[in-house]
C-alpha cells in the first residue's frame, strides 16, 4: 500500500510540473574603446566598433576640444585637460566626427 501511494504520489508531481522552456540569448559583450585626443588629433582616427559598445574620449592637449558627429547628433562637450567623456554606440548614429574648435580635427568610427 505504501509502495502503491509512492508510485501514484510520483506520477502527480511529475505531471504537475509544468512544462518551461528556456531559452538562452548569448548577446555579445559591450566593449569600451579609448580614443585620445592630442597633438590637436584623434588616436585612432578610425575605430571599429558595435552597436553597445561605449567609445571614452580623454583630451592629452592643453587646448579644450570636443568630438561631436558631423550632424551634431552626439557631442561629447568641451573636454579640458585630463578630462574624460563617454558615448554609447547607437544604431544608425552618425560615424563621421570632429572638434566643434578645431573643424580640421575628423575622425571615424566604422560601426558593424
Amino acid at each position: 500500500m505504501l509502495r502503491r501511494y509512492f508510485l501514484k504520489l510520483s506520477a502527480l508531481s511529475v505531471t504537475a510540473l509544468p512544462l518551461v522552456c528556456f531559452q538562452t540569448n548569448q548577446a555579445s559583450a559591450s566593449t569600451t574603446h579609448k580614443v585620445k585626443i592630442r597633438g590637436f588629433k584623434f588616436d585612432p582616427r578610425k575605430l571599429e566598433v558595435k552597436v553597445g559598445d561605449t567609445i571614452k574620449f580623454e583630451n592629452r592637449d592643453q587646448a579644450a576640444h570636443t568630438a561631436t558627429a558631423k550632424d551634431k547628433s552626439w557631442d561629447t562637450g568641451t573636454l579640458g585637460f585630463s578630462q574624460k567623456a563617454g558615448i554609447e554606440v547607437t544604431e544608425g548614429m552618425e560615424a563621421d566626427y570632429s572638434c566643434r574648435f578645431h573643424p580640421g580635427m575628423k575622425a571615424k568610427l566604422i560601426i558593424s
